[in-house]
């Protein structure tokens, strides 16, 4: 427990790292509205909008927060609705395991409306660089970000969401272990119309499901599930899992610990997936490997490692019914304990919500998106959401485009419009 409730050097290391002695400093303006000097440091994320996210300080409070750097928006119209989608589902999220939008900076006149800018909550690091320092890995802590990964998947897959794009650098985690899913670029509401044909450009590929590899044209919440299994195996071995050069590669790798898939399991693969599989030799499955990750694969966490990494996307387990294997019951117990906000102490002793595991209250909508049919109509709509986000509020923010700090930020920022295809994806 005491692990868990306090701070790990670590991450005192890492945020030092990071932040440095950058801060922001933010000056009154005309109109209500308070401009801010952007720190010089930057990054970026590995989506097919390019990100640029840095830590300031927010003046109404002095609370330290990121500030998130959409450029070129309007490049495309795919590009127009890929942010709008991400922008909606940032304001909508409600949960302590998803990252959500604390604000959205004020937007200048339409005419010159080209980047948005969304202050989010600070989080000093990421799980991928957990796993690559050196800092000790304790069951405890395993379970605690495990716990956190699937609570906050339910809630996705509640709202009928798909992340698409599960990975340790997209699960934000602060020195307190708290952790949080980001980067929503890639996802989307599931089709329930399996007749609809969805993209296969989704998920890191050490981390993409079997029937992402063999090009089916449609997938569920599984896919996220099968992800957050790699790297449940990432946390026991310090290892990647399934770390392959090719996706046919990555495909043999899958195979070689879980068998050939029966006939059954290829039924949506493509002709030339299904091909591979039947022409090489049966392999038989070797899950007992999974044992030899390390101390902590316990014949519990191997039972359950062993659901999640299930071929056939039926029989996969899903994040709901997977927060209720007793490999969890730790975790549960000690975020519940020192680390939510749901629960509360008095000095009679804790006192528990009702629901350890809450859903959203609704599903996402992405109806809009059907009457979005040219990029300045894109521009009109994010353009009024902001505006109307941010209505009876508090004092808005807004960038001051003649600090210092700005030029430098913007010509840190990158754009790479080859990556981003103009046929719309699904």
């Amino acid at each position: 427990m005491h692990q868990i409730c306090t701070a790990l050097t670590f991450f005192r290391y890492f945020i030092y790292l990071s932040m440095g002695k950058f801060f922001s400093a933010f000056d009154p303006s005309p109109g209500g509205a308070v401009n801010c000097n952007l720190p010089w440091v930057c990054g970026a994320s590995q989506m097919k909008l390019v990100l640029v996210c840095r830590s300031v300080t927010d003046p109404r409070d002095g609370r330290k927060v990121a500030l998130k750097k959409m450029p070129n928006v309007f490049q495309n119209l795919v590009s127009c609705k890929r942010v709008f989608r991400e922008l909606r589902m940032l304001c909508f999220f409600k949960h302590d395991n998803v990252l959500s939008a604390l604000d959205i900076l004020q937007p200048p006149q339409i005419d010159c409306f080209e980047e948005i800018y969304v202050i989010t909550e600070l989080m000093q690091s990421d799980l991928h660089k957990v796993i690559v320092s050196p800092q000790p890995l304790t069951t405890d802590h395993i379970k605690v970000f495990l716990y956190q990964i699937l609570r906050g998947l339910k809630y996705l897959h509640s709202a009928g969401i798909l992340h698409r794009d599960i990975k340790p650098g997209n699960l934000l985690v602060n020195s307190n272990c708290l952790l949080k899913i980001c980067d929503f670029g890639l996802a989307r509401v599931e089709e329930p119309d399996q007749s609809r044909h969805m993209t296969q450009e989704v998920v890191t590929q050490y981390y993409r499901a079997p029937e992402v590899l063999m090009g089916c044209r449609h997938y569920g919440s599984a896919i996220d599930v099968w992800s957050v299994g790699c790297i449940f195996a990432e946390l026991l071995g310090r290892r990647i899992l399934f770390q392959a050069q090719s996706p046919i590669q990555q495909l043999d790798l899958i195979t070689d610990l879980l068998g050939t898939p029966p006939l059954s399991a290829l039924a949506s693969a493509c002709e030339g997936a299904r091909a591979h599989i039947l022409r090489g030799p049966h392999k038989p499955p070797s899950l007992s490997v999974l044992y030899m990750l390390s101390d902590g694969a316990t014949h519990e966490a191997v039972h359950l490692l062993c659901r999640m990494l299930v071929f056939d996307p039926a029989k996969r387990i899903s994040g709901s019914d997977a927060l209720s294997h007793p490999y969890l019951d730790e975790g549960r117990l000690r975020y519940h304990t020192c680390m939510c906000q749901c629960c509360y102490s008095v000095p009679s002793g804790r006192v528990y919500t009702r629901d350890f595991e809450p859903v959203a209250e609704r599903p996402f909508s992405h109806s809009y998106e059907n009457s979005l049919l040219s990029v300045w109509q894109g521009k009109e709509l994010i353009h009024r959401f902001i505006t109307e986000h941010q209505q009876g509020k508090r004092v808005p923010l807004c960038i001051n485009p003649q600090s210092a700090a700005f030029k430098t930020f913007i010509r840190s920022t990158a754009w790479h419009s080859s990556k981003v295809s103009r046929k719309e994806e699904r």
